[in-house]
């Protein structure tokens, strides 16, 4: 596995009408080094878990410490 990850692990909050979502980074994602598949790293679980964990690829000017995004849920 390459340092980078392909995508991010995000769970997503969804706050209601009006309101902006809560996306909080809950791991990484890496393709296999021989053949196809992914390797998912998740670094925390949810609480009121709905079964969605929404994978992102990396933004290249991404800042490796923040782990927490706000943004609003494409409709």
């Amino acid at each position: 596995m390459s340092n980078k990850p392909n995508y991010y692990a995000f769970s997503v909050k969804d706050r209601g009408r009006g309101k902006t979502a809560i996306w909080t980074r809950i791991g990484a994602v890496w393709a296999h080094e021989k053949g196809q598949g992914l390797n998912i790293e998740l670094e925390a679980l949810p609480l009121n878990f709905d079964g969605k964990i929404v994978l992102m690829p990396p933004k290249s000017e991404e800042p490796a410490a923040d782990d927490t995004v706000e943004a609003e849920v494409a409709q």
